[in-house]
Order: structure tokens, then C-alpha cells, then sequence
């Protein structure tokens, strides 16, 4: 065996037991099945018609008319039909009986739309946008002007002066997702490693191995493995939800996201190298399998962190921790999706992100030597570090 690249031969070998294994294989097939249900609900409720039967008197018969004619122009998939009835008892019966959804009658104080327990907001929104525009209009005419002069300088819009509005509310869902995708891959693989690195240590296998290839080769090895793994599920995740997505009111945004996410992929690689080294450095400092729980808490709440911070931080404290490795890995894509960095910020936020990465693997790589070879219980960093090969 050539020891110079004996890291392929170790990398090759966790893939294909990673592959074959079918908790692994149950596990991503149980996520795409939920991915593809949650979009597959939203496109079917956003291209779902619904029909609302609304019970109108005399008295209201009119602006319930006026309703019904609205609805398709408000919602295109609404449609409101108008159920008469004698008086307001026969009404009151309707919704009672759920023969109509809601009344429409008028008040002292306007118009009131009456539901058994609850009114669907859809029909309300569409209730009081017509009522209002209606009212509006007949109190125009009566005084003798029209609706477009009483409403002149009424309107009131938003804007904000950093960054650009509705890529603001696509940064803080698309940003949500990263974290979430960035959090469960780093947990998962990054825990399996760990534990991969345990039970060689544990049955002494890896005594055998250090005879043939260099420790430093295994760590490599198993770092590109676990790498290559968690790529391609977001990979994976990510076509499924673009393509997901293509069917819902998410479609028209998918071209501006397109850049963050290809950058979010590329900060992943490095981000999820890093968190993945820190785990294998766990692994290796613990002699049984019950150890890894103790051994790799500095890095789980460092992930921890990492997640809560990229939900809820905000302002001047998002911008400082968009350049601080390994924060960046997931700040830094969510800023260039809000429009708030330009792509020469992420270049040098992935630069200082990847020689943190080196950095992390090569003291890594020291550590893990020396402590894979430490089987007297587990080990402190400090020990671990001093330990003689």
C-alpha cells in the first residue's frame, strides 16, 4: 500500500459502509418523504379552491352581492356563493346547521360577518375588503365626490434603508433553513464520526491500522468521507426543495436565492470540516462509548450556539459574527441572500473561514494521533496534547 494516499483507501471504506448502512439509508429516505409531503401540502393548499355559502336576508342581499362578485378578483381560487334565507332566525339556523358558513348582516355600527365557532379569515379579508370599498363608495357619492379623491393621500407603504425589503423576509426563512440543515448535518454525521472513531479505539482495531498507514491518513480520510456524505444530502435536500418549491408561491423567488445558496453550500464545506475534525478529536479522546457524551459537549454547544445565534441575533452582533469562523459558515450566506454583504465580503469571510479550518485540523490531527492511542480512559485536551506517541 502507498501510505501517501492511503486517506482514499480509508475514505473509500467509510462511504461504503455509510452507504450501505440502513439506518443511514432509512433516515434520508424518511427525510425526503417528509421534505416532499411539506411542499406537496403547500402546493396542493395553494392551488386549492374553496367555496364559502354565506346566508344573506333581503336587507343584505345586496352587499352580499356585492361579495360574491369580489371574491374571484381578490383570491382567484375563492368563490363565494349566497345562501337566501326569510330572516335573521333562518340565518342564525344556517350556520348553526353548517348549511352556510356565515352570515352577513348590517349593525348599528356597520356589517357583521357571523360564523358557528369561528369565521375563516379568507372570507373575512374578502368580506371586509369589499364592504369597505362599497360603504366608501356610496358615502362619496352622497357627498358628492368619489372615491379616488377621499382616499388621496391615505395610502401608506413600507421600505426600510438597510438592505432591500423582500429580500429581508427571504433571508429570514431561507436563513432559517440553512441553520436548521447546517445544525442537524454537523449533529448527525459529525456525532457518527465520533462514534466511528470510538469503537476502533475501543476493539483496538486501530492499533492494527497504525501499523500500516499513518493516523494522520485515517483522520483525512474520514473527514473527506464525512464531508462528501453530508454534501451530498444537501445536496439531495436542496434539489428536492427547490424543485419543491418551483410548485408553491416560493417559484417566482427561486432566481434571487440561487446565488445564496450556492454560497451557502460552499461555506457548509468548510464550516462542516471544521465541526467534523472537533468531533473526530471527541472521538478520540473518549475510551468507551459512553464517554462521547462528555467528550464532545464543548463541541455540541459550540453547534448550539451557532444555531440560536443565526435565528435570533440581529443587527451589529449578526455583523460581527458573519466574519468570526465558525459562525460565518452560516451568517455569512444569510447576509448575502438579505443583500446585506457583497460577494468580495464573502470571499473574504470564506478565506478566514478556511484558514480557521487548517488551523482546527492541524491541531486537530495532533490531538487525535496521541489520544487515539491512549486506551487508560478518557482524556482531557490538555493531556491528550502533552501525550507521547
Amino acid at each position: 500500500m502507498n501510505t501517501n494516499t492511503a486517506w482514499t483507501l480509508v475514505a473509500k471504506r467509510e462511504l461504503s459502509v455509510r452507504l450501505r448502512d440502513k439506518t443511514f439509508i432509512g433516515s434520508t429516505l424518511l427525510s425526503l418523504v417528509i421534505l416532499i409531503a411539506v411542499f406537496g401540502f403547500q402546493a396542493w393548499q395553494a392551488n386549492k379552491a374553496a367555496t364559502y355559502d354565506v346566508a344573506v336576508t333581503s336587507q343584505s342581499q345586496q352587499m352580499g352581492q356585492a361579495v360574491a362578485d369580489a371574491a374571484p378578483g381578490i383570491d382567484d381560487k375563492v368563490t363565494v356563493e349566497l345562501l337566501d334565507v326569510a330572516d335573521d332566525r333562518a340565518a342564525e339556523a344556517a350556520v348553526m346547521d353548517e348549511s352556510a358558513d356565515a352570515w352577513l348582516h348590517q349593525t348599528d355600527d356597520g356589517w357583521q360577518l357571523v360564523g358557528k365557532s369561528e369565521v375563516n379569515s379568507t372570507l373575512q379579508d374578502i368580506t371586509t375588503q369589499t364592504v369597505s370599498s362599497t360603504v366608501l363608495a356610496a358615502n362619496a357619492e352622497r357627498a358628492g365626490t368619489d372615491v379616488a379623491t377621499l382616499q388621496q393621500g391615505t395610502a401608506v407603504t413600507t421600505d426600510i434603508l438597510d438592505g432591500d425589503a423582500e429580500q429581508q423576509g427571504i433571508a429570514q426563512a431561507v436563513g432559517f433553513g440553512m441553520a436548521i440543515l447546517f445544525y442537524m448535518s454537523a449533529a448527525i454525521f459529525g456525532m457518527y464520526l465520533a462514534m466511528s472513531v470510538t469503537e476502533e479505539k475501543q476493539s483496538r482495531i486501530v492499533e492494527i491500522i497504525a501499523t500500516s498507514i499513518p493516523l494522520r491518513h485515517l483522520l483525512f480520510g474520514k473527514l473527506i468521507a464525512a464531508v462528501a456524505l453530508a454534501v451530498g444530502q444537501l445536496l439531495l435536500y436542496a434539489a428536492v426543495a427547490v424543485v419543491g418549491a418551483s410548485f408553491t408561491d416560493w417559484g417566482d423567488l427561486l432566481p434571487g436565492l440561487t446565488s445564496g445558496l450556492a454560497w451557502f453550500v460552499v461555506f457548509f464545506i468548510a464550516g462542516f470540516t471544521m465541526i467534523a475534525a472537533m468531533y473526530a478529536v471527541s472521538g478520540a479522546l473518549a475510551s468507551r462509548q459512553e464517554d462521547i457524551q462528555s467528550t464532545s459537549f464543548p463541541v455540541t454547544m459550540l453547534l448550539m450556539v451557532m444555531f440560536f445565534g443565526a435565528i435570533f441575533a440581529s443587527g451589529t452582533i449578526v455583523d460581527v459574527l458573519a466574519w468570526i469562523p465558525p459562525f460565518s459558515a452560516i451568517l455569512q450566506p444569510m447576509r448575502l441572500v438579505s443583500g446585506e454583504a457583497r460577494w468580495w465580503e464573502a470571499l473574504i469571510s470564506l478565506g478566514i473561514l478556511a484558514a480557521a479550518t487548517v488551523a482546527v485540523i492541524l491541531v486537530a490531527e495532533r490531538i487525535y494521533r496521541r489520544a487515539l492511542m491512549q486506551t487508560g480512559g478518557k482524556l482531557s485536551y490538555k493531556d491528550a496534547w502533552n501525550a507521547e506517541l
